[in-house]
């Protein structure tokens, strides 16, 4: 679920609700409005940012809600938590469990999700080979893109 048009984050809202009826979870208002604002926002966006879109609907909405709301998107494969930016965004394959890698540009700020299975096998190779039992296993690079680095060199 990455960041789309205003139809594009529609798309991916009813998708979440799918998925979420299927797993007998459930997608409340408070839940599909943060949703909306990490999928809307066309960047990583932070715990605060969202908590900031939303008081512009509902004014008393506090911290922990947000934050409760995030956790429960990251259980549900809908949101991914970029620990480099201190941010979030949607998932771009909710619909199965997948290794996540990220590709973070730092000067435009641009991050592309890729789920390659031969670098997650890679990891947990290197960490079973070392007896270490991992938890969590989100790769995040940072450098340039493409477009950037293009633009850099004056292309």
């Amino acid at each position: 679920m990455s960041a789309a048009e205003p139809a594009g984050v529609e798309r991916e809202l009813r998708q979440a609700e799918t998925l979420c009826q299927r797993r007998g979870v459930r997608l409340t208002a408070q839940r599909r409005r943060v949703l909306r604002a990490v999928c809307g926002a066309g960047r990583p966006v932070g715990a605060y940012d969202i908590l900031a879109a939303l008081r512009a609907e509902l004014p008393r909405v506090a911290p922990p809600t947000v934050y409760r709301a995030l956790e429960f998107l990251q259980r549900q494969g809908l949101v991914h938590k970029l620990q480099t930016l201190h941010a979030y965004v949607g998932c771009a394959h909710p619909d199965h469990p997948h290794a996540s890698q990220f590709l973070i540009c730092t000067d435009c700020g641009e991050v592309e999700e890729i789920a390659d299975a031969a670098i997650a096998d890679s990891l947990g190779q290197a960490a079973a080979a070392s007896g270490f039992r991992p938890t969590h296993g989100v790769v995040e690079l940072t450098g340039t893109c493409a477009d950037c680095a293009a633009h850099r060199n004056g292309r």
